[in-house]
């Protein structure tokens, strides 16, 4: 299981090592749901599961945390995104 980088609520935000040569974003998961935002700019590449309104709330809760979470992408990978 990768590291996360991000937990809210039942949410938990983390990085696969493996899409390092992918542009920047985040996984989130809950229970079985699993949805993937690119963070440059924030938008929803993948759903899983996630109903409308949650996928809005995920989004808003990226775009929230979006300044840390690609800084920690930036540790992570050992890159400078914007």
């Amino acid at each position: 299981m990768s590291p996360a980088v991000l937990r809210t609520g039942p949410y938990r935000f983390y990085f696969v090592s493996h899409d390092l040569h992918e542009p920047p974003h985040v996984h989130v998961d809950r229970d079985a749901f699993s949805a993937k935002f690119w963070l440059h700019p924030v938008a929803l590449a993948y759903n899983l599961g996630y109903p409308a309104g949650e996928l809005k709330k995920l989004e808003a809760l990226t775009w929230e945390h979006h300044k840390e979470l690609l800084e920690a992408w930036n540790d992570y990978f050992g890159t400078q995104s914007r």
